[in-house]
């Protein structure tokens, strides 16, 4: 038992500290390289309003800091999302947006590039996150809707999972729907906003997915000792006492509020949320409190990682982040499937 306990604590000592790492990194390396001392400085003149700027350390405060730290957020936020809903399900090929928010959301900026101007919708910098997150959030809403069953008014784990992929489906057409209608430059955005992009980052994106992913990871740390009853079978849990209708309830809503919010600034990101809990259950086990914690720090380093390589690979230009996530993600899949036997 003292050896588990060790084990966790060095897995999450080590985690942090490449948490650390990466970031440093992150904030270093880009388009333009800024160096620590730059960076000490930049910090310096921001807190005490001594001097001006040079542009390498506008270009930090203005641009870099709030990047890297809106990528370590949504990494935390699809990490956490894919731990909930594989417990939740209590499938390991779950992935945060099974139960319809990231198609919805995807739909929502479709909608948004193709018939914003038409009906004139503008709210500034706001108008496309405010469109994808009622797309994601109103398709999740009708994923719980349609598995609820008739006779009792409750929904199932295998009706949530079902319905969950049929509303993706649903969406996903819409979208292809949308982009076939659409002009040029229209198409263009809807393709590469669905390949994720952290681009357009900037201190107000940093402030709204900060404080939801904060306080959605500390409500789920809450019933994360709930999520591993649930795990051993739905009547087992009811014998605990545990209330599975509201534990659905609460776990698809702080899903919904992360990756709905998570998606609307950025775009849709992907396996993320599918291989982070896989990883590490391989490293220490399946319990939801340790995954919890310790996936938001991985989530947040595979993320930073990955919008590094993003950045560095055509140095000026930049590759969107999805594909780089895809590209390290089906490998790193594969390779876990493999070693789980679930090819026959």
């Amino acid at each position: 038992m003292g050896s588990r306990k060790d084990n966790n604590s060095i897995t999450a000592i080590i985690l942090l500290l490449l948490v650390v790492l990466i970031t440093l990194l992150s904030m270093c390396f880009g388009a333009v390289n800024i160096s620590l001392h730059e960076i000490f400085s930049s910090f310096g003149k921001w807190f005490h309003q001594a001097g001006d700027m040079t542009l390498n350390e506008r270009i930090f405060i203005g641009i870099r800091l709030p990047r890297s730290i809106l990528c370590l957020l949504v990494g935390a936020s699809l990490a956490v999302g894919g731990v909930l809903l594989q417990a939740l399900f209590r499938n390991p090929i779950v992935e945060p947006g099974l139960v319809g928010t990231s198609s919805g959301a995807a739909f929502g900026a479709a909608l948004y590039f193709v018939l914003g101007a038409v009906f004139k919708l503008n709210a500034g910098e706001w108008t496309l996150p405010i469109a994808a997150c009622t797309g994601g959030i109103l398709s999740t809403a009708m994923v719980l809707l349609l598995s609820k069953s008739g006779q009792t008014g409750k929904s199932s784990i295998v009706a949530l999972l079902l319905t969950g992929i049929a509303i993706n489906a649903l969406f996903m057409s819409g979208v292809g729907f949308l982009s076939y209608i659409a002009r040029d430059p229209q198409a263009r955005s809807i393709t590469f906003w669905n390949l994720g992009t952290l681009a357009g980052a900037n201190w107000h994106s940093v402030f709204i997915i900060g404080i939801t992913t904060i306080v959605c990871i500390l409500i789920a740390l809450r019933y994360a000792r709930q999520l591993n009853a649930l795990m051993i079978g739905e009547e087992e849990a009811l014998y605990l006492g545990i209330n599975i209708s509201r534990l659905k309830l609460v776990i698809l809503t702080i899903n919904v509020l992360m990756i709905a919010t998570a998606t609307a600034f950025v775009g849709v990101i992907s396996f993320v949320g599918l291989i982070v809990p896989h990883l590490l259950r391989i490293i220490q086990g399946s319990d939801n409190r340790k995954l919890i914690r310790n996936g938001a720090m991985l989530g947040a380093i595979l993320l930073s990682a990955s919008d590094l390589v993003a950045r560095l690979a055509l140095r000026p230009a930049e590759l969107p982040i999805g594909i780089v996530t895809s590209v390290i993600g089906v490998p790193v899949f594969i390779i876990l499937l493999r070693r789980k036997n679930y090819f026959f």
